[in-house]
């Protein structure tokens, strides 16, 4: 049931893993600089929510288009560059940081630089096929998240500690550098091009990717689990109403509440054994996505603040687990050359759909409760997962892709 190790035995992985994972870190701190630089220019939560936009518009507008040309080039190469691309962002964040600009000048580089994430984080997922034997691609997906979910615990601690100590530019500047070892990690993979026919270039392998996803039964499902569970049940922006209708609006509260999301997808993470090891990862990622939202209903039913922590640890191990069923059935289901594309929505549909669920459930709070807004949610998500699962041909089968003999090795030195 112990997380599965064996990916970090291959060396290429191990590398990238160890350069993501601290340049991920270092992404989180730099996250606690920017929106700490621009509350305090402005004093506004309408600035401190621009730093989202900031961050979320490039990701959606240029994510296809930067799918489908990793998917004509050689993606080690691709992601190379666009790493390049967000550390110079960060120095030129640390910069601004030391000088101290007005808040727009950070968000346009906020925004320039998730121009490069955009790029790189496609290239990114695809290297986990690339690199690792099929039947280790759940659990290489699962060590991706504890490093995410890690980040996001101990990132954001982080990068209070260090503002305090050396100021925003110095924060900067750290994750400046973590973009090094990112770099290094990268460096030594060999030349990864897309097999089988390059997309075709611009719009038109924009549209292929499109076709295929709409085509394609199961990666079809996966997405539109995703946006079920995210879209119709996010949390996050009904936790400060929470907390104050409920639990005396106290800030410790609230920051528990934020922490516990997190705890949850830690422990999902270590125990990931206990889910990636089947053959169902479709089955899988429609009971995670209905226990994420009957664990939000019941967070939102109750008033007691440690049952509400333990509804909100359950609900984060339920979305680790969706997650990684998700990735897995898309890395399993997609051919190599659409797999930059597909990739690219995958991550569109990981940053839209909680930021568009976090809207649905500011505007229906806003017309009832913090608590309706919960609960109408949770139930909602596990409805439409379920209309998924049973309106999805073949989502929940075993998948078609047999396991490799045991003598079967990864084509990258371990």
């Amino acid at each position: 049931m112990l997380i599965d190790l064996a990916p970090l035995r291959v060396r290429a992985f191990r590398r990238l893993w160890i350069g993501r994972t601290i340049s991920g870190l270092g992404g989180q701190m730099a996250l606690v600089a920017v929106m700490f630089q621009v509350w305090q220019s402005t004093g506004s939560t309408v600035w401190t929510g621009a730093v989202g936009l900031a961050q979320a518009v490039p990701l959606i507008a240029f994510g296809l288009f930067a799918g489908s040309l990793v998917d004509r080039v050689d993606r080690r190469r691709f992601y190379l560059l666009t790493t390049t691309g967000q550390a110079v962002c960060a120095v030129l964040l640390a910069v601004q940081g030391f000088l101290g600009s007005p808040p727009a000048v950070v968000l346009v580089m906020v925004a320039a630089q998730s121009c490069f994430v955009a790029g790189g984080g496609p290239a990114a997922r695809t290297f986990v096929s690339a690199l690792l034997p099929r039947e280790q691609l759940a659990a290489g997906l699962a060590l991706n998240r504890i490093a995410f979910q890690g980040a996001m615990l101990a990132g954001p601690a982080a990068g209070g500690l260090v503002v305090g100590w050396v100021g925003v530019g110095g924060c900067y500047l750290i994750d400046a550098a973590t973009f090094a070892v990112a770099l290094y990690g990268a460096f030594r993979l060999p030349e990864l091009r897309p097999s089988g026919a390059p997309a075709r270039p611009g719009l038109h392998g924009v549209l292929d990717g499109l076709a295929f996803m709409a085509r394609n039964p199961v990666v079809r499902g996966a997405l539109l689990t995703d946006l079920a569970a995210t879209v119709l049940s996010m949390p996050i922006s009904l936790f400060p109403l929470i907390n104050a209708e409920r639990f005396g609006n106290d800030p410790r509260t609230l920051g528990l509440f934020l922490s516990a999301i997190a705890v949850g997808g830690v422990v999902a993470s270590f125990f990931s054994g206990a889910f990636t090891s089947g053959t169902r990862p479709g089955l899988v990622m429609l009971a995670g996505s209905a226990l994420w939202g009957v664990s939000l209903a019941l967070f939102g039913l109750s008033s007691n603040p440690w049952a509400g922590l333990g509804f909100l640890v359950v609900a984060g191990a339920a979305d680790t687990v969706a997650v990684v069923s998700r990735g897995t059935l898309v890395q399993l289901h997609t051919p190599d050359s659409l797999l930059g594309r597909v990739s690219a929505a995958e991550q569109i549909v990981g940053q839209a759909g909680p930021d568009l669920g976090n809207l649905r459930g500011g505007l229906v709070a806003g017309l009832s409760s913090g608590g309706f807004a919960l609960v109408s949610g949770g139930v909602l998500c596990v409805a439409a997962v379920a209309a998924v699962g049973m309106g999805v041909r073949g989502f929940a089968r075993p998948s078609p892709f047999p396991k490799p003999p045991r003598s079967a090795r990864s084509p990258w030195p371990r």
